[in-house]
């Protein structure tokens, strides 16, 4: 009896819940810390990328308009089906890291637990950096935050995955949308994340994952009109200051890239990134001798 072929995996893109090929058909050859093979990546294009944004912004009005709860609980079940599959994780986190195995799964647990940790936010960034202002006058004034709309996120180079969902989650806790530019080294947890989204309620569109060249698809991103902030994590010094200028053109939010220990708890220095605040005036009526009536 002949040993049993392995059966190798397909991966793709995620655009607008489906997983297509790149347009282009071109593939890179991803490998492990020892140079061996791993697979073969999509390597996405211009095209891609515009179809991308395309997506995101389709889905960012149902995506905005939800509930917080409900977006909490979205966020929530993503961590339920990873922790259904922490195996394949682990061992997708092993190989682009070069890690142990137990070191591996220490990461996949940390990144389950921030999914939890930002779902948990969803429905309690709005008092934290929103409420009631004292104004001078006969007037309610009210601050309260919205999200910015499409976000393109540069993953981490480095931390494929905990630092993937540490730059992913908190767009998305939010009520952005977002194009996420995988890993360019070691893209296959994105792209295996982007199966767990399809699967774990995550409206398609919200979540729109790209992997190749970082600066090959991250140019388009940070010139295209249609695109409201960009996260510059993965970028190196140089890419990230071409980027910025390129973004400036529409007056795009940019986070710039800086050293993070993405093991440690967050702030919500992520979230605050990506929203707007806005404030609202409402007349109470006169003010008179009695104070304020209505």
């Amino acid at each position: 009896m002949s040993d049993r072929l392995t059966v190798l995996k397909t991966y793709k893109l995620y655009v607008g819940g489906k997983f297509p090929r790149s347009e282009s058909g071109r593939v890179y050859e991803v490998t492990d810390s020892k140079g061996k093979w791993l697979a073969n990546a999509p390597l996405s294009s211009r095209k891609d990328a515009r179809d991308a944004v395309v997506a995101a912004r389709k889905a960012f009005g149902a995506w905005s308009g939800a509930t917080a709860y409900n977006r909490g609980q979205v966020l929530y079940r993503v961590a339920e089906m990873l922790e259904g599959r922490r195996d394949q994780f682990t061992r997708e986190v092993a190989d682009a890291e070069g890690l142990s195995k137990s070191k591996a799964a220490a990461v996949v647990d940390a990144t389950i637990d921030r999914w939890v940790w930002y779902a948990g936010w969803t429905d309690k960034i709005t008092q934290v950096v929103g409420g009631g202002n004292p104004v001078a006058g006969p007037f309610f004034n009210l601050s309260s935050p919205e999200p910015t709309g499409v976000v393109a996120v540069l993953a981490p180079q480095e931390s494929s995955f905990l630092g993937l969902v540490s730059v992913l989650a908190p767009v998305i806790a939010t009520g952005n949308t977002a194009i996420v530019v995988a890993s360019e080294k070691s893209p296959l947890p994105a792209l295996s994340l982007a199966e767990v989204l399809a699967t774990s309620d995550v409206p398609g569109g919200v979540v729109n994952v790209l992997s190749g060249r970082t600066a090959e698809i991250a140019t388009p991103l940070a010139a295209h009109q249609d695109v409201n902030a960009i996260d510059l994590a993965g970028a190196d010094e140089v890419l990230a200051k071409e980027l910025e200028i390129a973004a400036a053109d529409n007056l795009k939010r940019a986070l710039r890239p800086q050293p993070v220990d993405y093991a440690e708890t967050p702030g919500t220095d992520r979230m605050t990134a990506f929203l707007e605040t806005k404030t609202v005036w409402h007349p109470t009526g006169s003010l008179g001798a009695s104070g304020s009536s209505y």
